[in-house]
């Protein structure tokens, strides 16, 4: 493995198609802290071109060293030729979007004194079933029982029955973000969603980029509370975990879905549970062989023991928000450092507490008015709010591929100011669904 004395000579670091916007400060903190200035070098797929228009006018508007570059991944001769002028440059490659890890795999054997993941840890922590099958040869107890179908036949349903029974949660292996996930009770419910599910599963797959040959994974619903941890893994498979996040899922306030809705942090976890959390997590980083990375973990913490829900090689959702507002961890900063090789930084003392809305409507259709902007927005806690519709926007749920109509954050110094905020904010906020959206065979978009 590489050292950072070896690599003091290079400046350059390497994002895949696309880059956060609190990147930019990131870079100035490494360069005030280590007294290097770093430049962002941006490989974008050459299809996708209002990425690369966007890309352009985030050059444009920020006074940052900034290069983007459309670049054919499907082609070894033409990323080759690409790479060649920046090679001896580069310091870091990095991979900050989900949906881009494909195209990460890809430029990975063409950077081989870089400090990467394999290709191979890469596609199998994307895979939900190959996943799977590699935490349970690591230890059996860090997942639940699930079984793999490939249509909805009646030989399909029986094997759900006898290998796992129900409930059942029935996802996807190659989607993120909580899309085309749903929970079945009974026997017609599985039937009725296998059926809905294989009908759109190729169509959602297209949009959103899914990974692999569209299967479906079920598996044991689990009963209990759920949290991650982003966990910074070095080229020699130590890891350091970030603080430990509380997620409260749609399904807890009442919706049929299991879209992030609060993430919360910190949380009122014992010192004890929080260790075996954090052994959990690393056993997962481990079991899938990932180095050179951050590793996203979603757990969920049963009545005995904590079991791994999903892995990703990437960071969480605000998280970067979360832990700057909480803790001063500068977390894109982290994930940039964990690759150069640095050990990254992460400070110990709590600033308060941070929460974080993924907010849709409470039905399916055509957005009309929201509500309660003005009030939150005049909160003691607020910090940030993201408004993703307007008015005759279509409203879908996370399962049947939609995305938050809001993305609020709120943070203040005590936890009890915190929650009444969050209790005014919840009062304030209405979403008006209009023209609600009919589908006689499948409640699938």
């Amino acid at each position: 493995m590489s050292s950072f004395h070896e690599a003091a000579s290079r400046d350059t670091v390497l994002f895949i198609n696309g880059v956060r916007k609190q990147t930019f400060t990131a870079l100035d903190t490494y360069e005030t802290r280590y007294g290097k200035k770093l430049r962002m070098l941006v490989f974008v797929d050459a299809k996708r071109n209002k990425l690369i228009n966007s890309l352009n006018k985030q050059k444009q508007v920020s006074n940052k060293k900034i290069t983007v570059e459309a670049v054919d991944f499907d082609s070894p001769v033409a990323l080759r030729k690409k790479l060649e002028k920046y090679r001896e440059n580069l310091l870091a490659v990095t991979c900050q979007f989900e949906n881009s890890i494909p195209y990460l795999e890809k430029i990975i054997p063409h950077l081989p004194y870089l400090d990467t993941p394999t290709q191979s840890s890469l596609e199998w922590s994307t895979d939900k079933i190959v996943m799977r099958q590699l935490l349970k040869t690591q230890d059996k107890t860090l997942i639940p029982k699930y079984t793999v179908i490939k249509d909805s036949s009646p030989e399909s349903v029986l094997r759900v029955e006898k290998q796992v029974g129900y409930p059942v949660v029935v996802k996807p292996a190659g989607l993120a973000a909580s899309l085309l996930v749903s929970v079945c009770y009974h026997r017609e419910e599985l039937e009725d969603t296998l059926k809905k599910t294989f009908k759109t599963i190729e169509k959602v797959y297209k949009k959103k980029l899914g990974r692999g040959t569209p299967k479906i994974l079920v598996e044991q619903l689990m009963d209990g509370e759920m949290y991650s941890i982003d966990v910074y893994v070095n080229g020699r498979g130590n890891t350091y975990a970030t603080p430990i996040v509380h997620v409260k899922t749609g399904r807890a306030i009442g919706f049929d879905d299991f879209f992030g809705y609060q993430r919360m942090t910190p949380t009122r976890l014992l010192k004890t549970h929080i260790e075996d959390a954090n052994h959990a997590a690393s056993k997962a980083v481990k079991a899938l062989g990932l180095r050179s990375t951050t590793a996203h973990v979603e757990l969920m913490r049963t009545e005995k023991e904590w079991k791994i829900i999903e892995l990703a090689p990437r960071m969480g959702g605000f998280r970067h928000e979360m832990y700057q507002l909480s803790y001063g961890i500068n977390h894109i900063l982290n994930d940039i450092l964990v690759r150069v090789p640095q050990k990254p930084i992460i400070p110990k003392k709590t600033r308060g507490f941070t929460a974080v809305f993924n907010i849709y409507g409470k039905t399916e259709g055509v957005l009309g008015t929201i509500v309660g902007l003005k009030q939150t927005r005049l909160l003691a806690s607020y910090t940030s709010m993201e408004v993703n519709k307007v008015k005759g926007d279509e409203l879908k749920f996370a399962k049947n591929g939609g995305s938050p109509v809001l993305e609020i954050i709120l943070f203040n110094k005590t936890r009890s100011d915190l929650l009444a905020d969050i209790r005014r904010m919840e009062k304030a906020i209405s979403i008006e669904v209009i023209k609600p959206i009919r589908r006689k065979n499948s409640s699938l978009a």
